[in-house]
């Protein structure tokens, strides 16, 4: 930081009651009241009216020997800018930086200090030292700007705001490799590196110190350049977020008083409106998460609904780039109802960008990345005790069919929720489980699941009924997939192998039976154990027997007809298959007893 000093003697202003005077030998003749401070000087052989052009005038009309009063209370920087004024005039030593300079011009302006009225006066070597020493500066230009917005019309008058702005953001678009000047960057491990070149965002820690409206200003200054990058202009905004804007933990547990509350959430309403309006339009320009975190504060802040509805918008087009820290921010703090409208907003755009793509590719991992984040994150919240079955299930109906390849995770997300809730009722299980396809469970959820007694009935019926047709399916592939001649090969014409060949289909069908009856046992021990079991599930599990005895016989007729083994022999297939079929159904009697 740059200063500039004047005068040579020493201090001899004190005070005494609210009152400032300065020590001499001359009478008290001039008194300037400013706000609630007076000033006892001297209008008679002393510097001050020969240097200030409006005490001149303003004492013109008095008689020498008369004491003069005046009140100067728009004097642009109060009391202590005229001290300044008032120390120059006396010759006593000062400093000038980049702290003062703006309010010490405004008031050397103000009273009309300038080489007209004596040479070498007080506004000419102000403006010497801001155009050779702040404006060069980088640090010292920022907080110039910065101490403009304590006397936001005089600066701008008189140019002071337009220059600093200028020369910050000339200093922004130079090249890094020819940065020579002192800027702040605190990004963490950045300081442990010995011999680094200047990062390309080595501006944006320093000029996040200005007020909201500055901010604002050497954005656009430098976006309508069209030198740097949208990424770049979007760390920018990113670091004054994270600055000036509270976290939403901050937001929930702050104890102040209402009115302090109603400025501070003006203010945090302000920055994040005017922080959505400077992002670049440039998909990428700005991070998902960070997007998700402005939109979790615009919650607290009360912000309109077109910044709320731009910021879903935006969000949902990087939607398949987030993470589970994006969706959990400030220690584990979520927010169902924005992850449910970014979802929305995402699936809405998804469907009418994939409708219309040549190459569905890169559309299908989108919304698979986004199926894999939403049932992850309901891991997370289905652990919630006041999270209502309707917003789990919505949230869960956002990822459509083709987003999911598997339903395990959604299953365990399911099987949390249930275990959290063990008081739900059949309806909102029965509800919750719809959203679950059984087809799409690997062997080992599924075998967990049907051992899971939190699940609706239905539910595990369906997944043995499941289980069942696909081992069918696979004895059948089996039998297709052999030849004829092996087959012919495999099974002479004996008495023998007619033999075998019945006790293996008799076996295939104990086996068909013995799943049946564990099934039935299944059944049983969960009316035992709820007393309140319907007669439709029973109803269910018994025409899922028929249909598996039908499937099997039916499956035994593809066998005896794909063999192309006609047998010749005392024993008759026919006879056979029918003893086969009695057995079931007197098995089925019993059952019935």
């Amino acid at each position: 930081m740059k200063f500039m000093k004047l005068g040579t003697r020493p201090d001899t202003f004190y005070t005494e009651q609210a009152t400032r005077t300065v020590v001499s030998d001359l009478p008290v003749d001039l008194v300037i009241k400013i706000d609630d401070i007076t000033y006892l000087l001297h209008k008679l052989q002393s510097p001050l009216l020969s240097k200030c052009g409006l005490l001149q005038r303003l004492c013109s009309d008095s008689r020498d020997s008369e004491s003069v009063s005046i009140e100067l209370h728009d004097l642009p920087g109060g009391a202590d800018a005229f001290e300044l004024c008032a120390k120059f005039c006396y010759g006593i030593s000062i400093n000038i930086s980049a702290h003062n300079i703006v309010s010490a011009l405004c008031s050397a302006k103000f009273l009309q200090m300038n080489d007209s009225t004596e040479k070498g006066n007080f506004v000419g070597k102000l403006e010497a030292f801001f155009s050779s020493c702040i404006l060069e500066g980088w640090k010292d230009s920022i907080v110039t700007l910065q101490t403009t917005d304590k006397l936001p019309e005089w600066p701008e008058n008189l140019g002071i705001t337009r220059k600093c702005i200028d020369s910050i953001v000339e200093k922004i678009l130079t090249a890094p490799s020819q940065v020579r000047w002192s800027y702040t960057y605190t990004r963490p491990g950045y300081t442990q590196k010995k011999h680094h070149s200047v990062p390309k965002d080595w501006w944006t820690e320093d000029v996040c110190d200005l007020n909201i409206d500055l901010f604002r200003c050497i954005i656009m200054a430098i976006r309508s350049t069209y030198v740097l990058p949208p990424q770049l202009i979007g760390e920018a905004l990113h670091v004054y977020a994270y600055k000036m804007l509270p976290g939403v933990t901050k937001l929930k547990s702050s104890g102040t008083s209402a009115s302090s509350q109603t400025e501070e959430s003006k203010k945090d309403r302000k920055i994040l409106e005017t922080i959505v309006s400077m992002i670049p339009a440039d998909r990428g320009s700005v991070s998902v998460g960070f997007l998700l975190r402005l939109l979790s504060i615009s919650g607290h802040v009360s912000v309109s609904p077109l910044t709320k509805t731009e910021l879903i918008k935006r969000a949902s087009i990087q939607f398949d780039e987030a993470t589970m820290k994006d969706l959990l921010y400030d220690q584990n703090v979520y927010d169902i109802e924005l992850v449910l409208a970014v979802s929305e907003s995402f699936l809405k755009l998804w469907k009418r960008m994939f409708s219309g793509a040549v190459d569905n590719r890169n559309f299908l991992r989108s919304i698979r990345n986004v199926g894999k984040l939403i049932d992850s994150y309901l891991q997370v919240v289905a652990r919630d005790d006041n999270l209502p079955v309707s917003k789990f299930v919505a949230l869960a109906e956002t990822v459509p069919t083709i987003g999911r390849l598997e339903h395990d995770d959604l299953y365990q997300a399911i099987n949390f929720y249930l275990k959290v809730h063990p008081d739900l009722s059949k309806a909102d299980k029965k509800r919750m489980c719809q959203i679950l396809d059984c087809q799409r469970l690997s062997p080992e959820v599924r075998a967990h699941a049907v051992k899971n007694d939190l699940l609706p009935l239905r539910t595990v019926v369906q997944l043995l009924y499941f289980e069942q047709e696909k081992s069918s399916k696979v004895t059948t592939t089996s039998h297709k997939l052999q030849k004829p001649h092996e087959l012919v090969k495999k099974t002479p014409a004996t008495r023998d192998s007619l033999g075998k060949q019945t006790l293996e289909l008799e076996k295939e069908e104990l086996d068909r039976e013995e799943v049946l009856t564990r099934k039935t046992s299944l059944n049983e021990s969960r009316e035992k154990g709820t007393h309140k079991t319907k007669r439709s599930d029973g109803k269910l599990a018994l025409e899922l027997e028929r249909k598996m005895v039908i499937r099997g016989e039916t499956e035994e007729k593809r066998t005896e007809k794909g063999s192309g083994v006609k047998e010749e022999g005392n024993l008759d297939p026919k006879k056979t298959m029918q003893r086969v079929r009695s057995n079931k159904s007197e098995h089925g009697r019993e059952k019935g007893r």
